[in-house]
């Protein structure tokens, strides 16, 4: 039967396997009741079809939208398989592109998706722009929908990596006053950004993401003498970058790469002989081409109804001290 046949390998790109083979493989066994001019034989994370090369490409297009549709949803089931297998690739492409509002979704299965002005506003210039400057007060969401765009484009293959970083400011804290080693004393600074993609990415992809550096967490000194390539690059906290720092950074740029920064220009942790290096960003490139420029305020803050109130009586206070 399976004379005169073609033979390829291919690599299931999924973060769970077990979510694919399914109970005692009850999924395999199902993938394969489709193809039964194939010989298919998985092993661990691997998978060989030999049959006739049209049957191996049209098993390869359910391959790629059976992985993608888990990455996206975080669940498979058979009838869900039955859906995929049953409506061929063009229609199970469309079934992918639905709800395009939504970004990715969580761990849990909820949706992630721009749910105020403002964060509409960044996917809508992200499609347009390889850099966006994004600044507003806290809670308005402006990392979380930065690093959801990134995580989106690494599932895509769009980018080949994230890479995530915040000026190591030292916010009132001394870290050579910290206990353990440099990452140990880092790690709590960063702990947001790792506490966004944890959201997004279940722990162990996420455990096999940074072990192999796929995504990347750290300091902005640490961008130095980088060119970042095939790349999503987010600066958080910009805000307490100096006008060095944060033009080290932008030049960082390489082929293929979208940058955001995101910041608050109402608060810093520069000394007061630095300068911020954020206002002078956004007063001297807002008219160049490629650049989108976002600023989030009140009604983008999404957290307890009771920041927006803070928030308020803040300006309110500010207002009052620029006055007099």
């Amino acid at each position: 039967m399976y004379h005169n046949m073609t033979e390829q390998s291919f690599i299931i790109d999924i973060s769970d396997l077990r979510a694919f083979h399914g109970a005692n493989g009850s999924h395999l066994e199902l993938i394969k009741s489709y193809f039964p001019k194939l010989k298919l034989v998985f092993r661990g994370d691997t998978v060989k079809a030999m049959g006739n090369p049209e049957e191996i490409q049209r098993f390869s297009d359910a391959l790629e939208i059976i992985t993608s549709y888990y990455e996206k949803y975080h669940k498979l089931d058979q009838d869900i398989l039955r859906e995929i297998l049953n409506a061929g690739a063009g229609k199970s492409k469309r079934m992918l592109e639905q709800e395009k509002d939504i970004l990715l979704y969580n761990t849990n299965g909820a949706p992630i998706k721009a749910r105020t002005p403002g964060q509409i506003k960044i996917v809508e210039l992200e499609k347009k722009n390889d850099l966006l400057l994004t600044f507003g007060p806290a809670g308005t969401g402006k990392t979380y929908t930065a690093i959801a765009l990134a995580v989106r484009a690494l599932k895509e293959k769009r980018i080949k990596r994230i890479i995530l970083s915040r000026p190591a400011v030292e916010a009132g804290e001394n870290l050579g006053f910290l206990p353990g080693d440099l990452k140990e004393k880092l790690d709590p600074y960063l702990q947001p950004l790792y506490d966004a993609l944890l959201d997004m990415i279940p722990y162990k992809r996420l455990e096999k993401m940074l072990e192999d550096q796929t995504i990347q967490i750290a300091p902005l000194a640490f961008m130095r003498g980088r060119t970042l390539s095939n790349s999503y690059a987010i600066l958080d906290e910009a805000q307490n970058a100096s006008v060095k720092q944060l033009k080290m950074f932008l030049t960082r740029m390489g082929e293929n790469a979208k940058f955001i920064v995101t910041g608050d220009i109402t608060q810093t942790d520069l000394p007061p002989n630095r300068a911020p290096g954020l206002p002078f960003a956004l007063s001297i490139l807002k008219d160049i081409e490629g650049i989108g420029i976002i600023r989030l305020g009140q009604q983008d803050i999404i957290r307890h109804t009771l920041v927006n109130k803070i928030v308020e009586a803040y300006e309110k206070e500010e207002d009052k001290k620029s006055k007099s």
